[in-house]
């Protein structure tokens, strides 16, 4: 064998060394990019799927629970050629487009939840941050369009004013039951302050007059706490029942 022969052979090896090398590179990058985009999609569906299950009666609409149903349905049909054995997957396909099928009459199970203290409201508040990342990932993905995002970005935006509504009038409603009036006053001026606030009051209406009744109730416990009570003893009253009726002119004298 020839010299030439021979380099030609070594030069062939270390090119097919580095093909080698190269494809396994993109064969492991391949891979790398699906396990990511395998855990990203896995990740938005089970946000989904919680926002859908967890978010509070009062908050959940038919309307939200069908776009988060959308959204999911979306990310689940983009998981499945991953996922080609995955049962539970196909089962959770079938139940998306079902629920979707019905429209306005989608099925909204949420049951309402009191909102009566700070970790209630952190616990929400983080779900309706969630909601508008899922919102604004799917208007990336064109599965909504701009239109539609910017609509439920004004429904998040109108969620949120519920959200702390509903937590300074749970407060004020406490307050009340615990006796505690001066407290709930306080709680009750914050909520209408906060629906006052909001760009599109008359949406609030219904709350408004309750909270003002609320508001008006409480006033009137805290005056009757404030105004002494003529039915408890005191000392100027003791000392007058020690009068008798001949000793009028004490009485006045004492006034």
């Amino acid at each position: 064998m020839s010299p030439l022969m021979i380099t030609g052979l070594v030069v062939v090896g270390v090119f097919l060394l580095v093909g080698i090398g190269y494809i396994n590179q993109l064969v492991e990058r391949r891979n790398l990019e699906k396990a990511r985009l395998r855990a990203d999609l896995n990740d938005r569906r089970r946000r989904c799927s919680d926002l859908s299950e967890s978010l509070p009666g009062q908050m959940m609409t038919p309307a939200l629970k069908r776009v988060l149903a959308r959204i999911e349905l979306n990310l689940s049909e983009r998981l499945l050629p991953l996922e080609r054995s995955n049962d539970q997957l196909t089962s959770r396909i079938q139940s998306l487009r079902a629920d979707i099928a019905q429209n306005q009459a989608i099925a909204v199970r949420n049951p309402p939840r009191q909102i009566v203290n700070e970790a209630q409201v952190k616990e929400v508040r983080f779900m309706l941050e969630d909601l508008h990342a899922q919102i604004a990932r799917a208007v990336k993905d064109s599965l909504l369009t701009q239109e539609e995002g910017r609509q439920w970005v004004r429904e998040i935006q109108r969620l949120l004013a519920v959200l702390h509504i509903e937590y300074f009038a749970g407060l004020g409603k406490q307050a009340l039951q615990q006796n505690l009036p001066q407290r709930a006053r306080l709680a009750f001026e914050r909520a209408i302050q906060h629906i006052r606030k909001q760009p599109a009051a008359a949406e609030y209406q219904a709350q408004l007059k309750q909270l003002e009744n609320l508001l008006d109730h409480a006033n009137t416990l805290v005056l009757t706490q404030v105004r002494p009570n003529a039915d408890e003893p005191s000392e100027l009253t003791e000392g007058m029942k020690a009068f008798d009726d001949e000793d009028l002119w004490k009485k006045n004298n004492v006034y």
